[in-house]
């Protein structure tokens, strides 16, 4: 690892909890609540396209534990360690790691139908076993054709940063279901902060905690980062990986 890595990992993680804790808002998802409304996302994306996706993961690991124990955050540890932590280095991590790619568009295409496919199936085999309810795998699978649509809009919309936007949608799902999964699993045996689910959180708790993750941090994804890091390429053409497509 080069120092200028090093040094935008301490300055990506430093404004990463900063920017956090200032625009969180105190809003968390509902019903189920415990993950906050994080436009801050934005901060991680972009040192990850910038710098390449070992500085955007580890900065945004180190930046959402920060954020975690300091207040408001529920200065729990373990569970930053557990969950926030690997969600954020796992999703900032393929978001710098896919983006630098020129990604042909017979790639993207077959990888969401196999993704498609392979979910459906997926949240179709826990409604049969009866783990969730018809309106949460209705609102799981509504979220991830919309962000089916959001790639290939993303693509047509602005050709150069294709390979960014299918980049930002597998790799916040990958985060977001890290973060749903690991949160369910955590109340099997740990408390949970600011929820209603405390203890032994329900399956379908996981698909909601899913949901919101996404749905809330991809406008930000989309609509922020691109011209940020297209200013940014301008003024430091070396920061380019790639000419633009």
């Amino acid at each position: 690892m080069k120092t200028i890595d090093i040094a935008m990992i301490g300055v990506g993680a430093a404004l990463y909890a900063i920017v956090g804790v200032l625009t969180n808002m105190g809003i968390v998802s509902p019903v189920v609540g415990v993950v906050k409304f994080w436009p801050a996302v934005i901060i991680p994306a972009i040192f990850a396209v910038l710098f390449g996706p070992l500085v955007g993961g580890t900065s945004a690991a180190i930046g959402i534990f920060v954020s975690d124990m300091i207040q408001p955050g529920h200065g729990i540890a373990l569970l930053s360690l557990t969950v926030g932590c690997t969600s954020n280095f796992a999703a900032f991590y393929l978001i710098g790691f896919i983006s630098r790619r020129k990604i042909k568009w017979s790639t993207i295409i077959l990888s969401l139908i196999t993704g498609s496919a392979v979910l459906t199936a997926i949240t179709g085999y826990l409604l049969f076993i009866e783990l969730i309810d018809v309106d949460i795998l209705l609102l799981f699978l509504g979220v991830f054709f919309a962000s089916v649509l959001i790639v290939i809009g993303v693509g047509f919309w602005r050709p150069e940063w294709k390979s960014y936007g299918f980049a930002s949608v597998i790799g916040l799902l990958v985060g977001s279901a890290i973060i749903g999964v690991g949160l369910w699993g955590y109340s099997q045996f740990l408390m949970l902060p600011l929820t209603g689910f405390e203890r032994n959180a329900p399956i379908y708790a996981s698909f909601l905690w899913l949901v919101w993750t996404f749905a809330t941090e991809i406008p930000f994804l989309v609509t922020i980062v691109p011209p940020i890091v297209k200013v940014c390429y301008k003024a430091f053409p070396s920061l380019n990986p790639h000419t633009e497509n």
